[in-house]
């Protein structure tokens, strides 16, 4: 996102708004810790709040962390490159990896059933093969 009036705040906020709804929990411990990131400047890396007890993880719960992502502010270099002037325009960038955060929503025990191609996979957590998501049918099954 890059704008005339973004600052480190609203990247904060949008993160924070983003895993409370993706994760369907009301409250988020959050913690932004610093990195490097060649695109970004400053660049940090995200952790949620989540319990790891009994086998699962519980986003929104208990004492641990866990990191779902990076992010910063797109480095001056980046909006110079876009023909942008970078004392006037700035803004803030994240990725993550969807599967990852798939797996922590639905409770998969692990990653690489992702890549198996097991249609009884998908069905057992209530997919369908080629199913595409709408807004009608929200976050949640």
């Amino acid at each position: 996102m890059i704008d005339k009036g973004s600052h480190i705040g609203h990247l904060k906020w949008v993160l924070q708004e983003f895993c409370k709804a993706f994760f369907e929990v009301d409250e988020l411990k959050m913690r932004f810790r610093p990195s490097f990131f060649p695109f970004t400047e400053p660049s940090m890396e995200v952790d949620i709040g989540c319990d790891r007890s009994g086998g699962e993880v519980r986003v929104g719960e208990g004492n641990d962390w866990l990191e779902i992502l990076g992010c910063g502010m797109v480095h001056p270099n980046v909006i110079r490159n876009c023909g942008l002037d970078p004392d006037e325009y700035q803004g803030f960038a994240w990725g993550m990896g969807i599967d990852r955060l798939a797996m922590l929503k639905y409770g998969m025990p692990d990653l690489r059933a992702f890549f198996d191609a097991d249609v009884r996979w998908i069905e057992h957590y209530g997919f369908r093969p080629l199913d595409l998501p709408t807004l009608f049918g929200g976050l949640s099954r």
